[in-house]
């Protein structure tokens, strides 16, 4: 691989995550304080997976059969860019009745998910299209997501205490080292517009569609003769591994969402933490991301496999329940935080490149967007309004009264995800290894 198109990709993804970062880890707390329930929680973050269900049908068969690939990203990422834009400057939702906020934020946020959802795919689809190995070369090009991810949520949450932070600063008579080291000035208040996470979302679109212009050209396989790449993909079900494989998918992403949806409100109402600061501490789980699919992934996939990786990844995720579900102590919770790095780099990075491994060269766009719309559109869908309606079944009273009883609600992904170790270890098989060159062109 040219060391341009590395730098390409990887800036790439950069953006990519830091568009979905800038708005996803306050967008629940930001919820909460407009008196949004469980179930309202649910749909507006099922509404993104809603607009992936679409992909195979929309980016995934335009890339796959008519307009190169850096073309359809360019076209979202500047129109989507716009899209949120409109959506920080126009609405104000903290002066509205909660159904009419509901109602309105709901319209919006679906047309920009019908245009973002594609891309979710497509990023992974032209970094394995301009790979010459995949199982070594992902992992480096997908990292970059991860930090895109902890970039957006670190800069949302120093542009919101800047102002403050500066004056706590300029009202120090000697800034001593002992102050810096334990962040005193870390606690200074903060006033928050809570549009802020859309207009950086927006930056991010913007540049992320402009950057695409500069991507490796990556033009459709016009040899297919199936016209229709997305029902080529739908057709790779009729394989046993890859139907389990796809099974499994879907019912880890639903509780997939219990951490997404659930953290930041865990964080705030059982633990003390300031909502202002949740960005940055969600970000810790990113950064086991970056450890896991940087340093351990390239090692661990070639040596023990896809069967045993995606193990690793699934059997991560009831550690990581366990903890949130015992509860305490604050600093234990927060040390829980970062295995999200393996739960997602072997289960979710390392399905993406057994796809792209198993499926037929003419169809990868259509196949990561099939994978999409299991992960990210099904699984999703379900996971957001399960893990809502657990939280409202455990949670008496309303609005600032409100208790929830958070050990019963991890509790039952805990259970779940067992579960999916146990079928994943009995049902899927290692897929045989195709002959070098066969599935990939260098």
């Amino acid at each position: 691989m040219r060391r341009g198109v590395y730098w390409r990709l990887s800036v790439m993804m950069f953006l990519q995550y830091a568009i979905w970062g800038a708005w996803f880890s306050y967008l629940s707390v930001y919820l909460t304080e407009l008196g949004f329930s469980g179930k309202m929680m649910g749909v507006i973050f099922n509404l993104l997976p809603l607009g992936i269900l679409l992909a195979p049908m929309t980016g995934g068969q335009l890339a796959d059969r008519y307009f190169a690939t850096e073309k359809i990203l360019a076209f979202a990422g500047l129109i989507g860019g716009v899209l949120l834009f409109l959506v920080s400057d126009a609405i104000q939702l903290q002066d509205m009745a909660v159904m009419v906020a509901f109602t309105i934020l709901s319209l919006t946020w679906f047309v920009y998910s019908v245009i973002f959802g594609p891309t979710l795919a497509l990023t992974n689809s032209i970094s394995f299209q301009n790979l010459t190995s995949a199982e070594k070369q992902f992992g480096a090009v997908r990292v970059w997501g991860t930090i895109g991810w902890i970039a957006a949520g670190w800069i949302l949450t120093f542009w919101w205490k800047a102002p403050a932070i500066m004056e706590w600063f300029e009202a120090q008579p000697g800034i001593t080292f002992y102050s810096l080291i334990t962040f005193q000035w870390w606690a200074v208040e903060t006033n928050i517009n809570p549009n802020d996470c859309f207009r950086f979302a927006a930056i991010f679109s913007v540049l992320f569609g402009l950057f695409s212009f500069a991507l490796p050209h990556t033009p459709p396989k016009r040899e297919g003769v199936e016209p229709l790449a997305f029902v080529k993909a739908f057709r790779m079900l009729r394989d046993r591994n890859f139907l389990i494989f796809m099974l499994i998918s879907f019912v880890v992403t639903t509780e997939l969402y219990f951490y997404y949806i659930l953290t930041g409100p865990f964080l705030t109402g059982q633990l003390g933490f300031k909502k202002e600061d949740v960005p940055f501490w969600m970000t810790t789980a990113q950064l086991g991301e970056i450890i896991t699919m940087a340093i351990l992934l390239p090692i661990i996939l070639p040596r023990l496999g896809v069967r045993m990786s995606l193990l690793i990844g699934v059997v991560a995720w009831p550690i990581r329940y366990l903890v949130f579900a015992i509860g305490h102590p604050w600093w234990l919770v927060l040390a829980a935080m970062p295995l999200h790095g393996f739960c997602y780099v072997f289960f979710f990075v390392v399905g993406m490149i057994y796809v792209d491994n198993t499926v037929p060269k003419d169809i990868r766009a259509s196949a990561q967007s099939l994978w999409a719309v299991f992960v990210l559109g099904f699984g999703a869908i379900v996971g957001g309004f399960f893990a809502g309606a657990i939280k409202d079944y455990f949670t008496q009273g309303t609005g600032e009264t409100a208790v929830t009883n958070w050990p019963a609600v991890f509790s039952v992904p805990l259970v779940i995800t067992i579960v999916c170790a146990v079928g994943l270890l009995i049902f899927f098989r290692e897929p045989e290894k195709a002959p070098a060159g066969e599935l990939r062109e260098a």
